[in-house]
């Protein structure tokens, strides 16, 4: 019985990567784009929703040397991508969209390409309004290079943008 136990517990905590709470943000719908050979970046998404105003200020993982909350917006007829010093700020009890051209997580210089069927190991880094930072660890489930990218949400043509400059 003890081993159904444990065997039912570590299977929820492996579940813990589609929908995941700690501290007071929770994290769902979370996937990472797929990339093929030689692509140095690509984009994370997913909803998130804090119980008390935050901010996501920060992200790290092994899998890049460079991982930022970066935003695209349509500037008169040009999308444009930046970076978020400031982080992304997080309403009380408000989802917050992380989406193909929009806000997303940006991960640049990758060390190896994400292949889909695999999973990224994601830290996010959360500022509360009291000045208190607490991180969160992520499983990203990684799909192919094609989902979830309606035409013309601007991500599609993303590998040619100029991300050092992040076009600010």
């Amino acid at each position: 019985m003890k081993h159904k136990l444990w065997a039912a517990t570590a299977l929820s905590l492996g579940m813990a990567s589609a929908y995941a709470q700690v501290g007071q943000v929770a994290v769902s719908d979370a996937w990472a784009r797929g990339t093929v050979p030689g692509q140095t970046a690509t984009g994370i998404f997913m909803t998130l929703q804090a119980s008390r105003a935050t901010t996501l200020v920060g992200v790290s993982t092994p899998a890049a040397a460079n991982a930022e909350v970066h935003e695209m917006k349509l500037e008169g007829t040009l999308m444009k991508m930046r970076a978020l010093p400031n982080g992304l700020p997080l309403p009380a009890n408000q989802p917050v969209q992380l989406r193909p051209g929009s806000y997303h997580i940006m991960l640049n210089d990758l060390k190896a390409p994400l292949k889909t069927g695999g999973t990224v190991p994601v830290t996010l880094r959360f500022e509360s309004a009291d000045h208190k930072v607490s991180e969160q660890q992520v499983q990203v489930p990684v799909r192919a290079l094609t989902a979830g990218a309606p035409a013309g949400s601007g991500m599609a043509g993303m590998a040619g943008m100029a991300h050092g400059a992040h076009n600010e």
